[in-house]
């Protein structure tokens, strides 16, 4: 059996499994810690079962895969999806990886913290340099931490939605180490600009989304075959978001710098990322 990839949920790797059937090529899913993976029986069609494999990661709702379910598909096939909220919560945690769900959770006690009467507290020892008369240069901490903390229900949700998709999908299907790099490099870098921008008094993931945005698009776009992509509609639906931002109609403080250079960390950290599979991937 040789394992050639991981799907989420059991449905969608399903679907998969069927279109391969349509091609003669023999395959099943696994419970796997993130998922499920999916099982190819015979080796000789590695090639081309790893080449369909990337097909599907981009375009998952293609028709040809619902017309294969209904080809060739058993209606004998149960699918155990657990059964209310437990059911949600294992889909929410196979969805990602442990750094993933670590910062989600980190953002969340800190934005509770700061909604139950601690938020002067908080807001002391998290914030950028100078927000607070007696922050000094060593506490070094004080370069990342403003990523975590959030001022608005509205602000945190949009922000730990995309983190959790898209950072999700990074670790799952390339690991723990690119995300970790976007992570701390688009969680203060941009945070420096925007303090020359606004000043100190800022917060937020949203440049480390920005990032996540990206990597994740420009990856899908330089290596297809990667697993991650980001489809075109919700890139520009990002780049209308960054423009308003510049204006007045969202009715809000914007951390516009903070947007732009995670943008800018997510795609350098995509080429290069890029870039370097492939030199790797090239023959001697």
């Amino acid at each position: 059996m040789i394992e050639i990839g991981l799907l989420p949920y059991a449905r969608t790797a399903q679907a998969f499994v069927d279109y391969l059937a349509g091609l003669g090529i023999e395959s099943h899913i696994e419970p796997h810690p993130h998922g499920v993976a999916i099982m190819l029986v015979e080796p000789q069609h590695e090639a081309i079962a790893r080449n369909e494999f990337a097909q599907f990661v981009l375009h998952p709702h293609d028709e040809k895969y619902l017309q294969a379910s209904w080809d060739n598909g058993n209606t004998q096939t149960k699918f155990d999806y657990g059964s209310g909220v437990l059911g949600l919560v294992q889909q929410f945690l196979t969805g990602a990886g442990p750094l993933t769900l670590i910062t989600f959770f980190s953002c969340v006690a800190i934005y509770a913290l700061m909604n139950l009467g601690m938020a002067n507290v908080t807001f002391s020892a998290l914030s950028f340099f100078s927000a607070v008369p007696d922050s000094h240069l060593n506490q070094i901490w004080r370069v990342f931490t403003p990523s975590l903390m959030h001022f608005s229900a509205m602000h945190i949700i949009f922000n730990l939605l995309w983190w959790w998709y898209l950072g999700g999908k990074i670790e799952t299907r390339l690991g723990t180490r690119p995300l970790l790099f976007l992570l701390l490099m688009a969680g203060t870098l941009p945070n420096i600009l925007q303090f020359f921008i606004t000043g100190p008094n800022f917060g937020g993931l949203s440049g480390v989304v920005y990032a996540v945005v990206g990597y994740t698009w420009l990856m899908g776009v330089r290596k297809p075959n990667c697993g991650i992509a980001l489809p075109q509609s919700y890139m520009g639906f990002m780049m209308v978001w960054l423009v308003l931002g510049f204006t007045d109609l969202l009715g809000m403080p914007i951390a516009n710098g903070a947007h732009v250079g995670g943008l800018l960390v997510g795609l350098a950290q995509a080429l290069f990322d890029s870039r370097k599979s492939a030199n790797n991937s090239s023959p001697p």
